[in-house]
């Protein structure tokens, strides 16, 4: 099966981990040989609820009882996109009413931008230096890594970038932008949070000169961080809220969610101003469904923080600089890119999956599933600690 895989499956990577799956559970994937990997990725932070939660499942095998795709998204009522839209309006502030369901994250940030430029006439993006949106072209003129997009340029035109944290550059958001987009805590930088009131000084600008706020909620957001959605966090509301991710419990999913008012500008003049086949399909709203319902009514969240607190005293090395994040959104610092790499690749050969941040070599991706156990966690860290001793030596 490896040499198909190389030979036929387009890789991203000249060397990719090669793990060949057999089954996956809770918090555990399993090889061809049976060898159980406890997960501290959680699929990159997309399966919320673990492996093949059982609420998540009997809602797939539900729907798929009952019908599948059937009509291109908007046109027909379908209960699942429905009630997964109503829920998320339950749980967000009243601004933010109105849901359009696509198919990743990447694609729902390509819808925010359109919906941004449409709402307000203005043309300018502003985007942050170390930002990462997704990989399509739109999303790709916001990533805020010149040595990732250079191969591909000319991508859209009028996208100026401003420093996150930086309270100085918010002086470049002006009457002429039509929108701001940021992480909410940014996630290939390697997890930096937003200091000093830093959200809120960038929502009072953004109010100042009538530029709309959209906050990228792909990774923070669906509980990881403790709450809902980070923003929660930091005394801010977006106009426009992207997630992506987590919020599909292991299915293809994105979304981006704004006011009714806002929304509607994307029905008319011209009609169909954003369309998806497949967006809101009903399987996978289904499992969506069922992945907030079991955040929201559960004490996941809450046991989130102090899944953090019990990473942060049981990861500590010399070669361990800082844990960056909040709840189960952490990224240990090594002292270098060389000791990231040893300790991921060891950490497979010995069971645990760890991962890489895109843009900071010296960080080790710790996003679990929040379903796991606080023995999972000292499992894993004591697994962390046994190889940095030996790289130390």
């Amino acid at each position: 099966m490896t040499s198909d895989f190389l030979e036929y499956q387009a890789q991203t990577t000249p060397h990719p981990l090669a793990m060949e799956v057999s089954h996956a559970e809770g918090c555990y994937v399993y090889d061809t040989n049976n060898k159980a990997y406890l997960d501290f990725v959680a699929g990159v932070s997309a399966c919320s609820l673990g492996h093949r939660h059982p609420k998540v499942v009997k809602a797939i095998k539900d729907q798929l009882d009952k019908y599948m795709h059937v009509m291109v998204y908007g046109e027909y009522i379908q209960q699942p996109a429905v009630e997964l839209a109503k829920l998320l309006a339950q749980h967000l502030p009243k601004s933010l009413d109105c849901t359009y369901l696509v198919n990743s994250g990447t694609e729902a940030i390509e819808g925010a931008l359109k919906l941004a430029r449409r709402a307000t006439g203005r043309s300018q993006i502003i985007a942050a230096h170390h930002a990462y949106h997704g990989n399509t072209m739109g999303s790709m003129s916001v990533m805020g890594y010149e040595e990732r997009k250079q191969a591909f340029r000319p991508l859209i035109p009028d996208v100026d970038f401003i420093t996150f944290n930086n309270k100085e550059d918010l002086n470049q958001i002006t009457p002429k932008t039509a929108a701001v987009i940021l992480e909410t805590i940014q996630g290939g930088a390697g997890f930096i949070e937003p200091k000093d009131n830093y959200l809120t000084k960038v929502r009072t600008r953004c109010d100042e000169v009538g530029a709309l706020l959209i906050l990228d909620e792909i990774q923070p957001g669906i509980g990881r961080t403790g709450k809902l959605f980070g923003f929660e966090h930091y005394n801010c509301i977006p106009d426009i809220l992207v997630t992506g991710k987590g919020l599909g419990g292991g299915m293809p999913i994105g979304a981006f969610t704004s006011s009714k008012a806002m929304m509607h500008t994307l029905q008319d003049r011209p009609k169909l101003g954003h369309i998806t086949t497949f967006g809101g399909h009903p399987v996978i709203a289904a499992a969506a469904l069922a992945t907030v319902k079991e955040i929201t009514e559960s004490n996941l969240m809450a046991k989130a923080l102090e899944k953090e607190q019990l990473f942060r005293k049981h990861l500590v090395h010399p070669l361990i600089t800082e844990i960056r994040g909040r709840g189960l959104m952490l990224a240990a610092i090594t002292p270098s890119a060389d000791i990231a790499n040893q300790l991921i690749l060891k950490a497979q050969n010995r069971g645990l999956i760890l991962f890489w941040l895109l843009f900071e070599p010296k960080a080790i991706r710790l996003t679990p599933p929040l379903t796991i156990t606080n023995a999972e966690i000292i499992e894993g860290c004591q697994v962390i600690i046994s190889i940095l001793d030996e790289i130390s030596l």
